[in-house]
């Protein structure tokens, strides 16, 4: 009898040993994961062995844990509703669910100044126009002309820079900015008048269930990625969300798009290399409706403004899109390269003419000197900033905000720095 219960005890022991280690080491991805990984970090190239290692063990991590479960975790406690600095709640509990906006993140002003790290160093948008004032009791009658350089060298764009040194050549004449802080405090006012002419469309609503977001944009301007980071934060607010892989002529998109699902626990519909996109985005909008999914994110080619059948590829997609569902899309996001400066702006206008663009998302920012090319961008094209990247983590996607923006790029400078 004793050895029958050894022999028991024994089998039970091998079988727990077996489904631990199952667990314990779960499936290493693919090449191909991998090197959708690097893209999604913003690298075209595949990368090398060593590389290729250290991702393994990035990825191999089960769905939602690491980084992800961090920005769950974050996301989820803004979406609870965070005490704001005056100590009440940011939850709307009163508003209708349909026609609520998507919860936004805290508030963050350090967090946006770090990102805008780039602009504010000496050498940046910030720098340079707080060295004009540095030191000085008076301005001189020169100061517009200089404001002006420095303006026009950061991207802001000619007739934004111009508006902006009207402003203050109008101001002088009168005497009225007799100091350089009264000047400093003069532009940052302007900044959020061109920033926050929008600001009421610039969260993004639940409209309907699904509501179907169409990224579009130009090549490398990180429509996928942005996907991915929007996708972690819908999840975590609650939100059930399916992704649609429609830059069918990318291959490495489709894996992108997958390993961003398969860390967040979302499905993703996608179709054979080459397929048609327009199929792929209908599929996934009527397996939404289906399934009963708040949010699908689309993505689409990269397509070059100046290349018109290819655009006129993406007005189909659009059209596409409605049959699959009357009212959708609910939003056309055009995602920006910010390093691109006022080529973006060109790039911007022509999306603007073919498609019925609702806002944008501007991505890179901590990677330009050049911070004021929200302003050039904003003014130029008349449309609201709804998103903001400002690194690779999906944490460094944050909801735009003119005046948390402002302060975070033109903030009262360092001590010392004027007098």
């Amino acid at each position: 009898m004793s050895v029958v219960v050894i022999i028991v005890v024994a089998a039970i022991a091998l079988v727990a040993f077996f489904l631990f280690r199952g667990k314990a080491s779960p499936q290493l991805p693919s090449n191909a994961d991998i090197d959708a990984e690097a893209e999604s970090e913003g690298g075209e190239a595949a990368l090398s062995p060593a590389q290729k290692a250290k991702s393994v063990s990035r990825l191999a991590k089960p769905p939602v844990e690491a980084e992800a479960a961090a920005t769950v975790e974050s996301v989820q406690a803004s979406a609870a509703g965070k005490l704001d600095e005056e100590g009440t709640s940011s939850a709307r509990p009163d508003v209708e669910p349909e026609q609520a906006p998507l919860a936004r993140a805290a508030r963050d002003v350090e967090g946006l100044r770090r990102g805008l790290d780039k602009s504010r160093r000496p050498e940046g948008f910030f720098g340079r126009l707080s060295a004009l004032l540095r030191g000085k009791k008076e301005i001189s009658a020169d100061i517009a002309t200089q404001i002006e350089d420095v303006l026009l060298t950061s991207d802001v764009g000619v007739q934004t820079t111009q508006a902006i040194v009207d402003m203050i050549r109008d101001s002088l004449s009168r005497k009225e900015l007799s100091d350089p802080e009264v000047v400093w405090d003069a532009l940052r006012v302007e900044a959020r008048r061109i920033l926050g002419a929008n600001a009421e469309q610039s969260a993004i609503l639940i409209r309907t269930k699904p509501t179907v977001i169409l990224l579009v944009g130009v090549n490398g301007a990180g429509k996928t990625t942005t996907i991915g980071k929007l996708a972690t934060r819908f999840k975590a607010q609650g939100k059930t969300v399916l992704l649609a892989a429609g830059d069918t002529f990318r291959a490495a998109a489709v894996q992108q798009l997958k390993v961003w699902g398969g860390r967040i626990g979302v499905d993703v519909v996608h179709g054979k290399d080459g397929a048609d996109p327009g199929s792929v985005i209908f599929d996934a909008v009527k397996k939404a409706q289906e399934n009963n999914i708040d949010i699908v994110l689309a993505d689409t080619a990269g397509r070059l403004h100046t290349k018109t059948n290819l655009m006129a590829e993406l007005k189909k997609l659009v059209k596409t899109t409605s049959k699959a569902m009357e009212t959708a899309p609910h939003e056309v996001l055009l995602v920006v390269d910010a390093t691109n400066g006022q080529n973006a702006v060109a790039q911007a206008k022509e999306f603007c003419q073919e498609l019925p663009i609702s806002g944008m998302v501007l991505t890179k920012l901590d990677g330009t000197a050049k911070g004021g090319f929200v302003l050039g961008i904003a003014a130029a094209l008349q449309l609201p900033v709804k998103l903001i990247g400002l690194g690779e983590k999906a944490t460094d996607l944050h909801d735009f905000d003119a005046e948390d923006f402002v302060e975070a790029l033109l903030g009262n400078p360092p001590e010392g720095t004027l007098s």
